[in-house]
């Protein structure tokens, strides 16, 4: 279940590839509800074995009322944290070989300037 950065809506789907589709949502690489309501922060989900069964159990989901909604978030999630937080940041650190003409002296500052004077 995906919540709106407003925190108003609920996007209740289904899908084979959890993270993929919450980068999705993040990205808004789709149009409709996602791109209309920004429903990019992941606050509830539950695993299936087999497709048919997840399928039936988001039909379910839609049918309900939001405050049953809400409640099931609720249960397993109570700060309604995005759960995807932290899945799709990169670290462009990269580290650099200097050679030893270019690597930085290991002294202090305080005996550097000692030193120079």
């Amino acid at each position: 279940m995906m919540q709106s950065a407003s925190r108003r809506a609920l996007y209740v789907g289904v899908t084979s590839k959890l993270t993929r589709r919450v980068y999705e949502h993040k990205m808004h690489a789709s149009r409709g509800y996602t791109e209309k309501y920004n429903a990019e922060r992941l606050v509830w989900f539950e695993q299936f074995s087999d497709m048919r069964n997840a399928i039936d159990r988001e039909k379910q989901i839609k049918n309900w009322r939001r405050e049953k909604k809400n409640l099931l978030v609720q249960l397993q999630n109570p700060q309604w944290r995005d759960l995807s937080e932290g899945w799709f940041e990169r670290h462009s650190f990269q580290p650099v070989q200097l050679s030893e003409t270019e690597a930085p002296e290991t002294q202090d500052s305080s005996t550097r300037s000692a030193r120079s004077e």
